[in-house]
This record gives structure tokens, C-alpha cells and sequence, in this order.
């Protein structure tokens, strides 16, 4: 069964598109009514402000993918470390140490090249 996400993603590059169609038209009718000049910068205004929300959903988007991805790894290494007791093995949270080692490497990887 295929699973679907519970918030399908807006289309962010769509958005963009139809960002800069606005402000191209909204240009040209401002042209041709100088008189709404205070009218047409407050809708300037309000559609400058959307490609900084746009980058700042990706970068939010970018971050929850990351957490999730971290989730699904810890609950597997708990899984295994679950089993490993089960089994008797003698060191069953070395799964769970493992995951969060590596994913403080990840972390600190990421921190140092600026990409989170």
C-alpha cells in the first residue's frame, strides 16, 4: 500500500512563477494608473515578501526531512537493541549508542559546513 503524505507540499517553484507573473502585470497596470501609486506599492510590498517565505519553507521542508529521517534511524536502533536484549547478546545498546554517535557526526558535519 502506498502512503501518502498527510500535507501533500505546495508547489514552491510554482508559486515563484506566479509571484513574478503578478508583479510583472501589477507593473503595467501600475504604469497606466500613476494615481495609485500608495495603492500599488503595498501590493508590491506584499509580493516582495513572498521569495523570502519560499526559501524559508525549504529550508523548514530540508530540516523536517532531516529529523525524520533521524526518527526512523533511532527507532530502528532501538528495534535492534529490543532484539539484541531479547537475544541475550552481551552489549544490547551498542545499536542505540551507534545511531546517536552517528548522528551527532551528522550534526557536527553539518554545523561546520553551514548547512543547517
Amino acid at each position: 500500500m502506498t502512503q501518502r503524505h498527510p500535507y501533500p507540499h505546495a508547489d514552491l517553484q510554482g508559486a515563484a512563477t506566479r509571484n513574478a507573473t503578478a508583479a510583472e502585470l501589477l507593473t503595467a497596470f501600475a504604469k497606466s494608473a500613476p494615481a495609485l501609486d500608495d495603492l500599488w506599492r503595498h501590493i508590491f510590498d506584499a509580493l516582495a515578501d513572498a521569495p523570502a517565505l519560499i526559501n524559508e519553507i525549504d529550508r523548514l521542508r530540508a530540516g523536517l526531512s532531516t529529523a525524520r529521517y533521524q526518527r526512523a534511524n533511532l527507532i530502528a536502533a532501538i528495534r535492534a537493541t529490543l532484539a539484541a536484549h531479547d537475544e541475550g547478546e552481551d552489549d544490547p545498546l551498542f545499536y542505540v549508542r551507534d545511531e546517536l554517535h552517528a548522528q551527532h557526526r551528522a550534526d557536527a558535519r553539518h554545523a561546520a559546513d553551514g548547512s543547517r
